[in-house]
This record gives structure tokens, sequence and C-alpha cells, in this order.
């Protein structure tokens, strides 16, 4: 029998270790990376990103995922042979989980329905792996009847929220300390699933309701229990357990990190220096470089190939991104490429990593419209490579993300789970895409936030975010700050634009918001990569590109949506702070306007306003662009 197979972008992504799958005949959860089978040729291939890897051993080290020293490959994870008996080639290992199943017979209930209604009640048999017969153990005998029934795993798990998961105890719920050997039976009734409609009852005559088994503290203390890995967590677990869906959207929450790979020459310029920084750190000019190659043959020879005014350049950059984040924050890297202004970036050959052509302003407004005034470039990315990295996962609510780099941060509102037991090794994927970089003018941004309307604005939904804060404890990110909700309800407006103009599904397009405030002399960093990209391809078809020579139609048409909105005057009116969980942090914001698929929002479809893009119903004041 052919093994089951899953996609690359499935494993870094949904079904990463961890993740309870459902197999047409069993529930499993993927196994930890120390278990994957990974030996043999051709099973895997290293992905080169040095910026990525660097980034993910800062953050895992300091959360404790990874041991003070060791060093993170990226790796593909392993090609099925397609060989159909291939029992011990490489895949990814899993465990059958859980462990209780339920008879699919159903019984008639014995003398206690507890159905108040009166209405039928269908009662079917719990039983556990052991019970089933082997070596399949796909059916149970019931020595009643003398059948074997067919079982399906039970829906019902127990977990918390540092991502540890279990089977739960069943006997121990129901009787408490009492000891008891009757048969446990799982009872529903009507078609609602309504958890009062649920009841998990035993043969001695006692059961509690699904709705019960909700209550804070019922099923107990969490035992630290991580069946991916094997055995139970070192540190321990404080949590209560909770009751845990099999099937359910927040069983798991995958962290992944990407990042948009650079020309090797401009990332090998970064590192080179940042290797001779404290002695170019006092430049002031493209002169002072020059005369530095002239007096140190070290400095000569590591810049040897590169232009001075380009070194200075850099030189600035790295300065102003600070001593870590010129390591640790690959959007500062990503932005200064695309937003270099050089006609050409990268190289204009197939396998390059980055090809993007800055055009002038003459070839996409030409009439210099002012709704275009806010802008400063556009950039079209003809090809582009980008890594995604599996690094943890989380359980219930995903990681809150961090205003700085704009990845999951492990120390935040859930802690991240690990992967594998010390992994020295991450999944990650290659992707392959085109996309249309948009470049900001930061004096207009500026001049926008100084704005009296837009103070006003600002307030508003800041005051949102404390209480989404204030719901959530003291461990949260910083608000991110007017510009990144200007740039990313743009985002949103566009791609959901861009779907009807060129024809991709929405949810093949994905954004990165780029949004660095001004340091020490420096302009913000404040721009959008709109992209798209898939595994296993080269490349698109050019229909992303193409929108930029008539990105003035687009945007105006994208604008004129977000005034009135299918859900207005309701959307338009709603007050951040007087709003509960996530809905605390949009101001005019619904699924009838700026909403999209969570797989193409880089911030779960958070921080977005469109009335700082154009005027509503119910405020006119802190539009950014003029309609």
């Amino acid at each position: 029998m052919p093994r089951d197979v899953l996609r690359f972008s499935q494993i870094v992504g949904m079904f990463g270790p961890g993740a309870m799958v459902d197999l047409p005949e069993r529930s499993v959860v993927v196994a930890g990376l120390n278990r994957w089978e990974m030996r043999g040729p051709n099973v895997f291939r290293v992905i080169e990103e040095q910026r990525l890897s660097d980034l993910l051993e800062l953050r895992l080290r300091d959360s404790g995922r990874i041991a003070d020293g060791r060093k993170l490959t990226l790796k593909t994870p392993p090609v099925d042979s397609g060989r159909v008996f291939n029992v011990d080639g490489p895949g990814v290992d899993a465990i059958v989980f859980p462990t209780w199943f339920v008879c699919e017979a159903v019984e008639p209930p014995t003398g206690h329905s507890g159905d108040a209604s009166g209405g039928a009640t269908r009662r079917r048999r719990m039983v556990r792996w052991t019970d089933l017969i082997p070596p399949a153990r796909k059916k149970y005998p019931d020595e009643d009847t003398g059948r074997q029934l067919d079982v399906t795993p039970i829906r019902f798990v127990g977990g918390c929220q540092d991502g540890h998961l279990q089977d739960i105890n069943w006997h121990r719920v129901v009787h408490g300390t009492t000891a008891c050997s009757k048969a446990m039976w799982l009872e529903e009734t009507g078609t609602s699933g309504d958890p009062r409609d649920t009841r998990i009852a035993c043969g001695c005559g006692r059961m509690l309701s699904l709705e019960q088994l909700y209550q804070p503290g019922r099923l107990g203390t969490c035992r630290g229990e991580r069946p991916w890995i094997g055995g139970r967590d070192p540190n321990g677990c404080i949590h209560d357990l909770r009751l845990l869906t099999r099937s359910a959207t927040n069983t798991y929450f995958p962290q992944v990190a990407v990042v948009i790979s650079l020309p090797r020459a401009d990332d090998e310029l970064s590192r080179r220096v940042a290797d001779h920084l404290s002695v170019l750190r006092n430049a002031r000019s493209a002169g002072d470089i020059s005369a530095a190659r002239l007096f140190n043959p070290a400095i000569a020879a590591a810049l040897e190939g590169y232009s001075d005014s380009d070194v200075f350049v850099r030189v600035q950059r790295l300065l102003a991104a600070g001593p870590v984040d010129a390591i640790a924050d690959p959007r500062v890297a990503e932005f200064d490429v695309l937003a270099s202004g050089r006609e050409l970036i990268g190289e204009n050959r197939p396998n390059a990593l980055l090809h993007a052509r800055t055009l002038g302003r003459d070839e996409w407004d030409p009439h210099r419209d002012q709704l275009l005034s806010g802008i400063s470039a556009l950039v079209e990315v003809h090809r582009l490579r980008a890594v995604a990295c599996l690094y943890g996962f989380t359980r219930f609510e995903a990681a809150t993300t961090t205003s700085e780099n704009d990845l999951e941060d492990v120390g935040l509102a859930v802690r991240g789970a690990p992967l594998g037991e010390n992994p020295d090794w991450l999944p990650a994927i290659e992707l392959f895409g085109e996309g249309l970089f948009i470049q900001f003018n930061p004096d207009r941004i500026l001049a926008w936030i100084d704005r009296p309307g837009t103070a006003a604005r600002a307030a508003a939904l800041h005051d949102g975010y404390l209480r989404w804060a204030a719901e959530k404890g003291s461990r949260v990110p910083d608000d991110r700050g007017l510009p990144y909700r200007l740039i990313h309800s743009l985002s949103h407006a566009v791609m959901s634009e861009i779907a009807l103009d060129c024809g991709y599904p929405a949810t093949a397009l994905s954004e990165r918001v780029y949004a660095v405030p001004p340091k020490a002399g420096v302009p913000g960093r404040w721009g959008l990569l709109i992209y798209t990209a898939t595994a296993g391809t080269q490349g698109t078809l050019g229909g992303l590109v193409a929108v930029a020579r008539r990105f003035p139609k687009v945007l105006r048409s994208a604008l004129d949506r977000l005034r009135l909105c299918s859900n207005d005057p309701v959307c338009a009116d709603h007050e951040p702070a007087a709003s509960a969980d996530d809905r605390a942090l949009h101001g005019a914001a619904c699924h009838g306007c700026l909403l999209i698929a969570e797989t193409s929002c880089e911030a779960r479809n958070l921080f977005l306003d469109r009335a700082l893009l154009v005027r509503t119903m119910a405020n006119g004041n802190a539009a950014f662009f003029p309609l």
C-alpha cells in the first residue's frame, strides 16, 4: 500500500512536527525532526540563505529551543522516492494519536439517556488503541455481539498554550479518584453539535457533558507531554489542560519565517562592510572610503570590486539599523536593495535569485497624478526567490508578532513549541515568483503623520491597541505604528484589486510590509512588496509585473472601492477601544472591504483601517490619498 504523501508547502505549514493529521483510517501526529528519515542519496537539499539562518539561530537560542553554539541548517523535507513498498525509505514519521477511539456502530441507551429534551440519543462505545484487533488495529471485537466494529479516532484531546498535547484520561475526568472498570460511552443528542448535547458517560451511570469539560481546570494540570518528540517537557508545565477538538483550526498555528533572497553581490557587500564596520563607521563621505582603502590594505582587499559610493551607502545603512539589526532584520536589507534606485537590480538570467527593474517616473506616472504624490518609486520584480522556514508552532492562538522584525517572537503571548529535541536543522522550502515593489515618500509620510486629523485617528487606534494589550497581559509587542497600518491597509486593497485586474486568485498573492522608522538622520524605510510565488516552479507568467505600467488605474480603482463598504455605516463607525479581542486592533475594516485570506496576510488580518487611506462615512480627516 502506498504511503500517505504531503507536499513540501504542507509540511512547512499546517502539517509540520506536532500537527495532527487525519488520514483515511487513522489520526496521527507528525513526528519531530529527530524522527524524520533523511538518509539516502538525493533525499533532501540544503537551502542556502544565511540571513535567515542567522536570524533563527539568534531567536531560538534566546528562547532555549537550540543549544548555545549550535549552527542551524535549512533543509527541504525528505523527498518521496515513489516506490510503493518503500517502508525503510526517506519520509516523515508519524505517531498514532489519539489512542482513544469511538466505535462506529450506534448502540441503544441502557436506562440513562440523560436527554432532557426527550430526543434520540446516539450511544457509541469508547475503546483504547490496545483494545483493537492487531496488527492493523482498525476494528474492535465486540464481545456482546461477536461483531468486529469499525472505529474512528475520538474528536477530543487535551492541550495547553505551550503546545503540549495528550490523551484525556476519560476515566479520571468522569470519576475523579474513584476507580471504575465499566465501559466508557460517547452519547450525542440532536444534530447541532452543541456541547450540551454531547456527553461522556460510564457504564456505571456517571457522566458529564462536553460543556463541563470546557470549564477551567476541569481536565486537571497539563503533564507537559510531547508525543511528536516523545516523553515529557523537561521544563514541566504549569498550565491547566484545555479541551482541544482534534480537527479544529486552533490545534496548530505554524511559525514560519520568510525572507526574500538578495543578489549575492549585495549580501556579500553587507558582510564585508559589517566585518570592518569598526573602522568604516567614521566615514563621512565616499572620499573617506577611498582614503581607508589607501591606508588600510585589509580594507582595500575586503572591498575590492565595489565602488566607494556603494560602500559608503551600505555603511550608513548598517549604522542606522544598529549592530544587531544589521544581521538579524532581513527586511532592512531587502528594502535597501529594492529601493536602491538602480535601474537593474540583480541579474537578468534564469537562475538569478533576484531580477528587478526600477521604473522611471514617466513610465508609470506620466501625468504626475496627485494621487501618486506619496509614492516615490515603483519596481518591477521579474523574478524573486522567497525562502520559507518552519521554526515552531503554537496551539489555541497564533503567536503574537513583533513590530521590529515582523517575525513571530517566540517569547510573547504564546510560547512556541519546539520541532524536535534540540535540532540542528529546520525544514524550509524555496518559492519562486514575481512581484511589484512600491516605495513611499518618507517626507509625505511624516507630513501626513503630523496632520491633526491623522493624530486624532492614531489616538483612537492606539486606544484599541491598549485594550487588546490589557486583555492579553503584559507579554505583548508594541503597537506597530501608523505607517505600518497605512501600508498594510493599502496592501490589502491593492491585492484585492490586482486579483480582479490580472486574473490571479487572491489567495495566490502575498504581502511584505516594510515600515522601519527613521533613525539618526536616516529617513524611514517605508515600502510594500506584493508578490506571488510557488514551490517547485521557476516563476510565474508576468501578470503581476505588468500591473506596474497601469498602476495609477489599479490604485485609483482600489481606493474608490474603499470609500463605501457594503457593511457601512457599521464598518465606518467601528470604535477600536469599544471592541473586544482582535477587533480592538481594527479601525474601519471588515470582510466587506479590507480583510483577505489569512494565508496572504503577514499579520493575520490585524492592524487595518481604510480611514487612513480614503475618506469614509465617519472619518474624513486622516486619509493619506487625496480623492
